[in-house]
């Protein structure tokens, strides 16, 4: 019998399949297609065990649906611009460029290692040229439609990392990437509009809801944050021309409890005003106070709340009663309208405020139950203390409030969302050059399409600090204004990287145009992905820009569809010991290292069975080993099952049992296989119901106990099951049966809805109540014959030997007890 030897085995069938270019779509053919995609990687240089998890389930996926028939869309790409690129190489001491070159070939080498059937002809790699001129492009496009502007504001600044952050990159108070704390800085830079396409992203989560998790379209649904009610203005008194401060309010219903109003410590409004001289010193430094602290660690749920009264009054334009006007650290100035009414009796946060700083509470709306004590009431009631409009309920009052401030013209109902603009500009080197220029005549200029892509320049020395070399390098900056001929200057900062990854699935329909991004036609008869897999940490981060880029592009009419993903598939991390697998941890467990080891089908098949895709996976050497262990045992199997075929068997065992029907197990596993991966991607218990399968194909070969028709036809199901798993030992096997083709090529079964009908059952055999044993019979077999039979049973004969049977009882379908003396 020949040993498996995963080395040999694996590095035959990866040189014949590069060959054959096995995995090659033709996407000119999109009858029945179906685009499977991962998260594409940041090119590090070494895979770790979180890329095998997402791309060996990615891999099964594209596997079984090519072997149902569908013409499979399977890319993958190097999402290869940004900080981690470029901080990595400066730590290294080499060029992005080089560094990132050299990443990308040694991991295709890991990847392919591991048998994953990509188009590796589609393969892009967003730091190309190639790639980015279409990154330009389409920020031409937005910046045509108003949808890309550059304005000054404050902006999250990490230090750290020498750039600007998007608010979906500040992750309680501290940079996405390095963990440093997050503070706010006044600069320019660049936006795009995605305000304006709040309502569509979030009404279309409805097209997502069964098809997405729905802990990730709650995520969305929250951070874009659409609030109903009213926008109030509020007259400022002061010694100089009257100023209104609009607020947004979604209780509208307890403007007549406004004890004061907070204002942000950045809005501009601030700057016009005189503030009295006790208050200005205290004023200003809690302004430069709260310009080291970010919007996120200033509004964090818990976070102490922290404010100073600015010695100006507002009056309440309902009731005309004046209210102090404080700067509040949990104001922010991007977030409605910069500026809120508090009303401490009916909101827990004012309320902390408020007991903190000895402010006036007034309730004015009264649940039935009366009033709670030393706390807010935040839920509905009838209305008090409030004019007019007392003993309304809180919805009639609502109303009829927003319908006062209407025809007094001092407000209106009014929609806020917390989404903002998403700051694209990034102060580092590594990225998309933006095409705009400066003209001291023009002003801010695009660059002339037919003249992108405006090209990064590779040759500059990268400073250890992280600040961009672009910004000393005249050969960069220096240029002509497209409109005027005269001299200009370029844009020196780059775009976030998260630019290039909100279009890319496009790219890789069509990889090699080099006149569009992509052809639309192709585009649209590929897309939407049909399943999407990748970490629930992008949830509001690329998920998001995704949906807003393809909305935009479905407005430009360069596609017809609206949403990028019909399916998202988020799994769960790998963790070793309770925590999440990190070199700051030292507790990685190297990919390459277990391939060496074991073989790359047993590092497949233990990250498909020790957890279903969504939760967790901890890390266990020894399953690992058990794995290693379950194939082995199919390679043993096979290897005696050729010598078997030649034999031949009868259709009842030698000592006259009843045969045990293969033809169900077959098909009962085919359906149950199916099914785990088809409906639920159940990998876990689909690899469990094949195990049960071999143990019982085991037995049953050894005993021959079957015919070889019914083997041959277990073994090919078998082997056709356990390909998208196993890809390399199951195309070996199928190999050595004589069989052509790949395996990847043959139709996927249908199970036989007949042969689910069970003809036999297993029994077990108790003397005196102990379990004595086990054995099969027909389904019809009658209790005299079923009786007959137990007595019969190898390991139950020594406990009847020389006993008198005084009583024999058979529970149906379940067992026979013998009470013996």
């Amino acid at each position: 019998m020949t040993r498996y030897n995963f080395k040999k085995i694996e590095e035959k069938w990866l040189q014949i399949w590069n060959e054959e270019k096995l995995f090659k779509t033709d996407t000119a053919k999109n009858s029945k297609k179906y685009y499977v995609l991962e998260m594409f990687p940041y090119p590090s240089g070494q895979i770790h065990m979180g890329h095998v998890r997402n791309y060996t389930i990615g891999d099964v996926i594209a596997r079984f649906k090519k072997m149902q028939g569908f013409n499979v869309l399977h890319p993958i790409g190097w999402d290869s611009f940004g900080l981690p690129a470029e901080n990595a190489a400066i730590k290294h001491g080499v060029h992005p460029y080089e560094w990132t070159g050299k990443n990308i070939e040694e991991m295709k080498t890991q990847l392919a290692r591991l048998g994953f059937s990509y188009d590796w002809e589609r393969e892009i790699a967003t730091y190309k040229p190639e790639y980015y001129k279409w990154n330009q492009k389409i920020f031409l496009e937005l910046y045509k439609k108003g949808l890309a502007y550059r304005k000054k504001s404050s902006v999250n600044w990490c230090a750290s990392c020498h750039t600007v952050l998007a608010n979906e990159q500040v992750i309680n108070g501290e940079c996405w990437r390095c963990d440093n704390q997050v503070q706010t800085k006044e600069l320019d830079g660049w936006f795009l509009k995605i305000t304006d396409y709040a309502e569509d992203l979030l009404h279309d989560l409805k097209m997502l809801e069964g098809k997405w998790p729905e802990r990730v379209i709650t995520m969305q649904r929250n951070w874009i944050g659409k609030s109903i009610g009213a926008e109030v203005n509020f007259p400022l008194e002061c010694d100089d021309a009257m100023r209104n401060i609009p607020i947004f309010t979604t209780r509208p219903d307890t403007l007549f409890g406004a004890s004061f109003l907070c204002i942000a410590p950045e809005h501009p409004l601030l700057k016009q005003l005189l503030i009295p001289e006790k208050q200005k010193e205290e004023v200003e430094r809690f302004i430069e106070k709260m310009r080291n602290s970010s919007d996120i660690e200033r509004t964090a749920e818990g976070g102490e709340k922290e404010g100073v009264f600015t010695g100006l009054y507002a009056i309440n334009p309902l009731n005309g009663k004046k209210l102090p006007l404080w700067l509040a650290n949990f104001v922010l100035a991007g977030y409605g309208t910069g500026a809120i009414m508090s009303v401490p009796a009916h909101d827990e946060r004012d309320y902390e405020f408020a007991k903190k700083y000895q402010l006036e509470i007034t309730p004015v709306v009264v649940p039935e139950k009366g009033m709670p004590e030393d706390a807010p009431w935040t839920g509905e009631g009838k209305l008090q203390n409030s004019g007019e409009f007392n003993q309304l309920s809180s919805e009639e009052g609502r109303k009829k409030i927003i319908q006062s401030l209407e025809e007094k013209k001092i407000g209106n109902a009014s929609v806020n969302y917390r989404l903002r603009d998403w700051g694209v500009s990034r102060q580092r080197y590594w990225g998309t050059p933006i095409p705009m220029v400066q003209c001291e005549t023009c002003g801010l200029v695009p660059v002339k399409e037919e003249n992108l892509p405006v090209v990064l320049p590779t040759h500059l020395n990268i400073d250890p600090s992280g600040q961009s070399p672009l910004k000393k390098d005249a050969g960069f900056i220096e240029t002509t204004c497209p409109v005027c001929g005269g001299k200009a200057t370029r844009e020196t900062d780059t775009l976030d990287t998260f630019v290039c990854s909100s279009w890319y699935f496009l790219r890789y329909v069509d990889p090699h145009n080099n006149d569009a991004p992509f052809d639309s036609e192709t585009a649209n008869s590929w897309l939407p992905v049909d399943q999407y897999i990748g970490g629930i940490e992008h949830a509001v981060l690329h998920l998001l820009y995704a949906r807003f880029f393809t909305k935009v592009l479905n407005d430009t009419g360069a596609i017809r569809f609206r949403e990028p993903f019909s399916s998202l598939l988020t799994q769960g991390m790998v963790i070793l010991d309770g925590a999440k697998m990190s070199k700051s941890k030292g507790n990685v467990v190297d990919p390459q290292q277990m391939i060496e080891r074991f073989g790359a089908d047993t590092v497949r098949l233990f990250i498909l069975f020790a957890s279903p895709p969504e939760k967790e996976l901890e890390w266990n050497d020894s399953a690992v080993e058990g794995l290693h262990r379950f194939i082995n045992r199919v390679w043993r199997f096979m290897q005696r099952y050729r010598s078997f075929l030649t034999e031949g068997f009868d259709a009842e065992s030698h000592d006259g049992k009843k045969k045990l029907d293969l033809r169900h197990l077959t098909h009962k596993t085919l359906k149950k296989v199916t099914e785990d991966v088809a409906e639920r991607y159940n990998f876990n218990t689909a690899l469990s119901a094949l195990m049960e399968m071999m143990n019982a194909l085991t037995a049953l070969a050894d005993l021959q106990k079957v015919s070889a028709n019914d083997l041959a036809e277990a073994v090919e199901t078998y082997l056709m099951m356990l390909s998208p798993f196993a890809p390399f030992v199951t195309e070996e096997l199928w190999n050595q049966l004589g069989k052509e083709g790949h395996l990847l090529n043959c139709l996927w079964k249908k199970y036989d809805p007949a042969a689910l009908v069970e003809t036999t059952m297993t029994l077990a055999v108790q003397v005196n109540g102990k379990l004595r044993g086990e054995f099969q019979a027909a389904q019809d077999a009658t209790k005299e014959t079923i009786l007959k039979e137990a007595k019969r049973v190898e390991k139950v004969i020594p406990h009847l030997e020389g006993k008198t049977v005084r009583k024999e009882i058979y529970v149906p379908k379940k067992l026979v007890n013998f009470v013996v003396s």
